[in-house]
C-alpha cells in the first residue's frame, strides 16, 4: 500500500499543503496520510513503514491521553473484550443489555455501546465508559498511547505533529468557551512536549455539523492554525475552506481495492 502511494501521489504534510492550496500551488495528485488520536501503532508500526517509502504524513494527538492514558472508546472496547462470557447488563446507562459469547457478540456489543455513548454529555460519557471499564476489571493504565518520549521521537524523525484537543469531545456539545478552551489546551500542550509551534488541527470525530460546526473553524483560525481537517469523505477541491477541509478513509486492505476507493472518490470530485 505505502509502495502505492508513494509511487501515484504527490505526498505532504497537512501544514504545506494547506498554504498550497490557499496559494494555487499544489501538485498534481497531492495527498496528505494523517492519523487521529495518538496510537503508539502510530509511531511502533506506521511511522516506519512510511519512512521507509519516504513518505511524510501528520499525527493528531489528544494529550489526555499520553502517557498511559486510554480514551473512552477504547475503555469501552477493552470491557467487552475482557469480561467473561454471560449477560454484560448496561441499562443503568441506558446503554442496553448484552449477551456475549463470542468475538462476533462482543463486536456486536460495543458497537452498539459507542454509537449511543459518543453523543452523551462529554464528562458523563468519561465516568459512564470508566465505570464500564471498572465492571469489567480493565486495567486503569495502558500501553494502547504514545508517550511523550514516543511522541518526541516521532517528530524529531521528522513526522509533523497536530493538535485534536485534550480531551477528544465533541465539540459541537460544548459551550463555545469549553470548546475554545479544549482546543487551545491540546495546542499547548503539544507545543509544551515538542518546543515548537503546532500549526494544524483535527476536529474530534470530526463529521460538520453534527460534530463541529463553522464556529469552531473560526476558533482554531483565532488560535494561529493554517489548517484543520473533518472526516467530510471525499477529496479537497482549489476552492476548499482551509479550516474545513475534507478527508476520507480507505479501509480498504488491499493495494487493489484501495486504488479503485481512490480513483471513485476522484471520480466523484469531478478530478478536481
Amino acid at each position: 500500500m505505502a509502495r502505492l502511494i508513494a509511487r501515484n501521489f504527490h505526498v505532504l504534510p497537512l501544514g504545506e499543503a494547506a498554504r498550497r492550496l490557499q496559494a494555487g500551488t499544489l501538485p498534481a495528485a497531492a495527498a496528505v496520510i494523517t492519523f487521529d488520536d495518538g496510537y503508539a501503532d502510530n509511531f511502533e508500526v506506521a511511522w516506519p513503514i512510511l519512512a521507509a517509502h519516504g513518505l511524510p504524513a501528520t499525527f493528531f494527538i489528544a494529550t489526555a491521553f499520553l502517557d498511559g492514558g486510554r480514551m473512552w472508546n477504547d475503555e469501552v472496547i477493552e470491557a467487552f473484550r475482557k469480561v467473561s462470557p454471560g449477560v454484560l447488563d448496561l441499562r443503568q446507562f441506558d446503554l442496553g443489555s448484552h449477551t456475549l459469547s463470542d468475538t462476533v457478540s462482543r463486536i456486536r456489543g460495543y458497537e452498539a455501546v459507542l454509537g449511543k455513548l459518543k453523543y452523551f454529555e462529554h464528562h458523563q460519557r468519561a465516568v459512564v465508559a470508566q465505570e464500564i471499564g471498572r465492571q469489567a476489571a480493565v486495567p486503569e493504565r495502558s500501553e494502547l498511547m504514545m508517550s511523550r518520549s514516543q511522541l518526541r521521537k516521532l517528530r524529531a524523525a521528522g513526522a509533523e505533529i497536530g493538535a485534536h484537543t485534550h480531551t477528544h469531545p465533541i465539540l459541537e456539545g460544548l459551550p463555545d468557551e469549553q470548546a475554545l478552551a479544549e482546543i487551545a489546551a491540546g495546542k499547548l500542550e503539544v507545543e509544551a512536549i515538542l518546543g515548537e509551534t503546532v500549526s494544524v488541527f483535527a476536529y474530534p470525530n470530526g463529521v460538520p455539523g453534527r460534530d463541529y460546526s463553522a464556529r469552531h473553524g473560526k476558533m482554531v483560525e483565532k488560535l494561529g492554525f493554517v489548517g484543520a481537517v473533518s472526516t467530510e469523505p471525499r477529496i479537497a477541491n482549489v476552492k476548499e475552506d482551509p479550516f474545513h477541509l475534507p478527508r476520507f478513509t480507505p479501509w480498504d486492505r488491499t493495494p487493489q481495492r484501495f486504488a479503485v476507493r481512490c480513483l471513485m472518490q476522484l471520480w466523484n470530485s469531478g478530478g478536481k
